[in-house]
């Protein structure tokens, strides 16, 4: 199995940061990952603001090679990793800027006739690490699990890929938000995963 594990928080000495580690810790440990590579979108210098032109038209994106690189690396992987917060219910800007340019038509999804598209990217599976500071149940409570309703349903169930595993851990600013057992227990995964 290829690994791509996307990370988007700007701090290297963050909690999210640390649940990066526990993720490449547990996958380099783990037989069933052959190959591995990390994406760290603020390091990268990722560029999340859509462009559309006369020159850049949103039907080319598929093809648009500023972005070649990352379509490699969506293509090589059998697992696509996200670590990220969340804020205000939803993901940071940057990695949806990222997701508005990377899963795009004619790469991650094909129009045809009828309600849904054609998924193109099915036989992939996702695993979304999140933290927030709010409690664990705020999102399904408060916010009728918008995180993920976006994240799975409007999302990668969208482009075909049907299994979506999510760690969302709340209370992460706490000192009794249990840190080091949530830390443990994304290790242990990815230490173990096998598809």
């Amino acid at each position: 199995m290829n690994m791509l594990v996307i990370y988007t928080y700007p701090n290297h000495k963050s909690l999210s940061h640390a649940f990066l580690e526990k993720v490449v810790k547990g996958s380099k440990e783990n037989p069933n990952i052959k190959g591995l590579q990390v994406l760290d979108l603020y390091e990268e210098g990722f560029n999340p603001i859509l462009e559309f032109n006369e020159h850049k038209r949103r039907r080319d994106m598929h093809r648009d090679p500023q972005f070649e690189k990352y379509r490699n690396q969506i293509t090589w992987a059998d697992k696509i990793v996200f670590v990220y917060p969340i804020w205000w219910g939803r993901p940071p800007a940057m990695l949806m800027g990222y997701i508005d340019q990377l899963f795009s038509a004619n790469f991650a999804y094909r129009d045809k006739k009828g309600l849904f598209p054609e998924g193109l990217l099915k036989g992939k599976s996702v695993v979304c690490v999140s933290t927030m500071k709010g409690p664990a149940k705020y999102p399904l409570l408060w916010l009728n699990d918008a995180h993920k309703i976006l994240m799975k349903r409007a999302l990668f169930n969208f482009v075909g890929i049907k299994k979506v595993k999510f760690f969302e851990f709340g209370n992460m600013e706490s000192p009794k938000g249990k840190q080091t057992q949530k830390l443990e227990k994304v290790y242990r995964y990815f230490r173990k995963v096998a598809s």
